[in-house]
């Protein structure tokens, strides 16, 4: 009997074409560009900077750096984004996913700790683009990717109460310390911050019900702005505390300073121990599987409003482009973001032009419009973050998932979003994949097996002569469904007896199906049964020729036809 035949190339499925960097700036130029869509693209930017402006500002200040790294982000990390980038619509910036990352690296270690970590997420990302990683990241499972998503929000929200209710306590990054803290001073709510607050969250949620033309934390925040104006002026013992009041020296509008990161970025000495270099370490990667996923959620989303299609290979490699750039002036880490995203394409953007629209224009407001952007209000802010981490928590279909949903995927759930409040975003991921791995093991031997189809089943399709055992093996063949596949093979009949084993239904097979597979071949030899392996796959018959699985005369054949290892089955079953 000749050895198993490797797979023909017709049966190998042909390499993706990979990653084009600029992939959504070839397609939109080559889908025929003019006046009227940069005339959309240019609306679209700017009132998407609109919005971009104050919530980079809060994000930084959440993550503990002056509002400046935020735009900066925006602006540099957005314009290397969109030209790269491999989608056409996606706006890049700071997101509220890496606050609870980054406060506290921080606190612990400065800017130039800060420096390490996007340094290091942006190389990380490049790495994951080469290496084709993009369409995995999009197959993170939906318990895990909304567990830590609403683990986050809960994280993010709690960082806001301190503006929020005017405590203006210097808190510290972890949240339990966090709360514990907040808790002690409750007593101490200043009334016109929260009543700063509670008016700038109540036109943040009820404007979109009203008028949708307008963003609405361009309208909340402008009447905030005005609001503190007035109570500064007029009122000076009821003035709230804004981004001017915070900042000694107010913002800075000076350019930033390019040095490598962890030497130039900070004043202080970055003291790289093992334990911090680990830190750090953690904390890059960390921010790098979110900015991936981050992003290229956000690019689907894109997708389905936009109509168009990216390139995920390319997107990544972008986004760790703009994150090393971002690494070297001291900015906050850049995503995809899904709420600029959506704004971009519903005010008409069609190109990666309105994403460099908005970044040019954040940056504008930065150095033209600084004494304006330091009278925004810091309960302002505090609640234009509350409403994006009540968006990005999910809190109203967390219920309907958790009581409709598989118990097993709403145990997934509840272990990711317990564990990023707890413990950090990493770890939480962490335990939210290992979950789903062991979920998706057992999933996988609930579908894999193998049934006993001879003569007189009523579920046998095949014309399978006496003396012949046909056994039918459905489902992968992977480590954790192996053993109940070959199972009932190990238990066939001895004695010359014949057995047809069909793998028509095998899709796939690991190493791990591979050595159980030859050993039951090997038990059933022993006990003088013979077997014939028919129906291969592409893949189980370049695993099998791999594995040099050798065929034993009369008494061992590998036939990659089943109708070949059917009538081999006959010869055999007759000559006995």
């Amino acid at each position: 009997m000749a050895p198993i035949p490797p797979p023909r190339p017709s049966d190998v499925p042909a390499p993706r074409v990979g990653w084009r960097l600029a992939h959504g700036l070839r397609e939109a130029w080559a889908a025929g560009y003019g006046w009227a869509q940069l005339l959309g693209d240019a609306r679209a930017g700017v009132v998407v900077a609109l919005v971009a402006v104050p919530l980079s500002m809060a994000l930084a200040m959440a993550a503990g750096l002056g509002p400046e790294a935020g735009l900066w982000s925006a602006g540099v990390g957005g314009v290397l984004a969109a030209l790269l980038g491999g989608s056409r619509v996606q706006v890049s910036g700071p997101t509220a996913a890496y606050v609870v990352v980054l406060a506290p690296i921080v606190n612990e270690h400065g800017p130039a700790g800060l420096a390490v970590v996007t340094f290091v997420a942006g190389l990380v990302l490049v790495a994951m683009g080469c290496a084709r990683m993009g369409r995995l990241i999009q197959y993170v499972p939906y318990p895990v990717t909304i567990g830590f998503t609403a683990g986050i929000g809960a994280v993010v929200a709690t960082f806001q109460v301190n503006d929020f209710l005017g405590l203006g306590l210097d808190v510290p990054p972890h949240i339990f310390d966090k709360v514990s803290l907040i808790a002690q001073h409750v007593g101490d709510v200043r009334w016109n911050e929260l009543a700063m607050g509670l008016g700038t969250l109540a036109v943040l949620v009820l404007w979109p019900r009203l008028v949708r033309a307008v963003p609405a934390p361009l309208v909340a925040l402008s009447l905030a702005s005005v609001a503190g104006v007035v109570l500064a002026e007029w009122f000076p013992e009821a003035a709230v505390r804004t981004v001017g009041s915070r900042f000694e020296g107010g913002l800075s509008s000076a350019l930033p300073t390019f040095a490598w990161p962890g030497w130039g970025v900070s004043a202080e000495a970055l003291s790289l121990d093992r334990e911090t270099i680990a830190e750090l370490l953690r904390a890059g990667f960390a921010v790098a599987v979110l900015g991936a996923i981050s992003s290229l959620l956000s690019a689907v989303v894109s997708d389905g409003l936009s109509g168009f299609r990216h390139e995920p290979d390319g997107e990544l490699v972008a986004q760790g482009v703009a994150n090393t750039a971002l690494a070297c002036i001291g900015a906050v880490p850049c995503s995809g973001a899904v709420a600029r995203t959506v704004t971009n394409v519903r005010f008409g953007a069609r190109s990666p032009v309105a994403a460099l629209v908005q970044s040019v224009a954040v940056l504008a407001a930065l150095l033209l419009a600084a004494p304006l952007l330091e009278l925004l209000p810091l309960a302002a802010l505090a609640a234009l973050l509350l409403v994006v981490a009540w968006n990005m928590s999910e809190v109203r279909h967390l219920p309907r998932i958790l009581r409709q949903g598989p118990r097993a995927d709403a145990l997934v759930l509840v272990a990711v979003f317990a564990t990023t409040v707890a413990v950090d975003m990493a770890s939480g991921v962490a335990v939210g994949l290992v979950l789903a791995s062991l979920l998706f093991m057992r999933r996988m031997i609930e579908v894999s097996g193998v049934r006993l189809l001879s003569a007189g089943h009523p579920e046998e399709t095949v014309d399978v002569p006496p003396g012949v055992l046909h056994y039918e093996v459905t489902g992968p063949l992977f480590f954790g469904a192996v053993h109940k596949a070959t199972g009932l093979l190990e238990r066939s009949g001895g004695g010359g007896a014949v057995v047809l084993l069909d793998l028509r239904a095998v899709p796939a097979i690991d190493a791990t199906g591979l050595v159980n597979l030859r050993g039951a071949l090997e038990r059933c030899l022993a006990r003088g049964t013979r077997v014939i392996v028919a129906g291969l796959q592409p893949q189980p018959a370049e695993a099998l020729a791999r594995a040099s699985l050798e065929p034993v005369m009369n008494k061992l054949a590998v036939e990659r036809s089943f109708d070949a290892g059917l009538a081999l089955a006959r010869s055999w079953a007759t000559a006995t």
